[in-house]
């Protein structure tokens, strides 16, 4: 695996063996920053700003100098991390300095400073790492959303895919595949026998049919793209129904221009909310009328394509006016569609859910009354969508991508498994082990490595 890993010659990081520092922290100024050096040179870094090299894994105060003009740069903890017992596999240290910004660009200059030290590229420890065989290709793009989580819920998800848990999967599923490779294989080695390849196929035979199964299921169960892209929610209805007002509302802050001027939206306005842990994208679209305009009907085309792609559409009705529809409004979505009886604070008279809502809230955008209502039961509807119990393992269209391709090999093993040959058969087994292999990046990793990881910030 390791062997398949090591894509460039010269060392792992493709550049001749380097040594990388990079800010690890983060940018801005605070209290404390890290900067991290991975590679050969990262000793004589320690020895040429520290002056001594500490006792390995072990934080230890230094006052920092220039390695050239040995001007003091800061008092600061210093780590050491001899490889391959580190993040990357690679000799390491660790520079805790002040988080000013001069003091954190005098002590990368002064590293860079040391012979063989050269600035990382975007997300070249974590390559490095993976090269080293210290986190698979999945591990990686799992720490990637945790550096980018948003919510309590994408949060848990990253952290358990940071740590192995699609990874795991995988390899149960491609142990189940070399079982049943295994049987085929030995009908291969024995097929003078005359018993030996019928009783191997019918052994293997529950073992592929069963990780098809399990492939299939993993692929049906849609949460992880849920937790990780976050439920999308379409605000619709007929212009002047207040759903600008709305949107304002439920975001706390000014999103969307308001006005009586009917066709004001003439956009979709998009803005992220945290539901009760769970991300939720909240979109403000153009009023739904006959256009008197090009712009305007470009806004309405807009809006009623978002709309189409939506988890949850809001209807927001303008009852002050008029009773909702008691018909269907007129958009193309299969998501269900709640009625939102707006301008209550108008004195409307009660009415009836009509049939085509599946829930219905009289609110007040304006004042803020019924809000409080909505938004637990907009929480409680994306948490349900998203569900509890295990954290689902494919996450992303790669990791579906290749566990399609698998499924697919196995159907056609499945179908043919009285016809085809042994060594047909045991092929589509194989190919159906590497491209599960890809998700992990076990195997074919050249073409993805630039995909993941330019997800990463430099340094991390």
């Amino acid at each position: 695996m390791k062997d398949a890993r090591r894509v460039n010659e010269g060392g792992p990081s493709g550049r001749g063996g380097s040594t990388i520092a990079a800010v690890s922290s983060g940018s801005g100024t605070a209290a404390v920053a890290v900067i991290r050096v991975s590679g050969p040179q990262a000793g004589a870094a320690v020895r040429a700003l520290a002056r001594r090299l500490p006792e390995p894994r072990r934080a230890t105060l230094a006052t920092l100098r220039h390695p050239a003009s040995g001007a003091e740069i800061d008092r600061a903890l210093v780590l050491w991390l001899p490889g391959p017992r580190s993040v990357t596999g690679e000799d390491m240290a660790e520079f805790q300095v002040h988080g000013g910004r001069a003091v954190v660009a005098a002590a990368l200059d002064a590293l860079i400073a040391v012979p063989g030290i050269v600035p990382a590229e975007r997300g070249e420890f974590t390559r490095r790492a993976f090269l080293n065989g210290r986190m698979d290709l999945a591990e990686a793009e799992g720490l990637a959303d945790l550096l980018s989580a948003e919510t309590e819920a994408q949060r848990r998800l990253a952290f358990a895919h940071a740590f192995g848990h699609l990874g795991e999967q995988v390899a149960r599923w491609r142990e189940r595949l070399i079982r049943a490779m295994a049987l085929i294989e030995a009908g291969i080695d024995f097929a003078d026998e005359d018993d030996v390849p019928a009783e191997a196929r019918a052994l293997a035979r529950p073992e592929a049919e069963l990780l098809r199964a399990e492939l299939e299921a993993a692929l049906k169960d849609r949460r992880g793209a849920l937790l990780r892209d976050g439920a999308t929610i379409a605000i619709a209805g007929r212009v002047n129904a207040g759903k600008s007002s709305l949107i304002n509302a439920l975001a706390a802050r000014d999103i969307a221009i308001v006005s009586d001027e009917p066709g004001t939206t003439r956009d979709v306005l998009e803005v992220a909310l945290d539901l009760g842990g769970h991300k939720a994208t909240l979109i403000d679209t153009a009023g739904l009328r006959t256009a008197e305009g090009a712009v305007e009907a470009e806004g309405i085309r807009r809006a009623l394509a978002r709309i189409e792609g939506a988890d949850l559409v809001l209807w927001v009705h303008d009852v002050a006016t008029e009773p909702p529809p008691q018909t269907r409004p007129d958009i193309d979505s299969q998501a269900e569609l709640w009625l939102l009886a707006n301008k209550v604070d108008a004195g409307a008279a009660a009415f009836a859910r009509p049939d085509w809502a599946t829930r219905d809230f009289a609110i007040s955008a304006r004042e803020g009354e019924g809000l409080d209502a909505l938004t637990a039961a907009l929480a409680e509807a994306v948490a349900a969508r998203a569900g509890g119990g295990e954290h689902p393992a494919l996450i992303r269209e790669r990791h579906r991508a290749n566990a399609q391709e698998a499924a697919g090999h196995l159907s056609v093993a499945l179908a043919g498994w009285d016809e085809l040959s042994d060594e047909l058969l045991a092929e589509e087994l194989r190919l159906a082990g590497r491209a599960l292999g890809r998700i992990t990046g076990a195997i074919d990793t050249e073409d993805l490595l630039d995909v993941v990881f330019r997800e990463f910030c430099i340094g991390k």
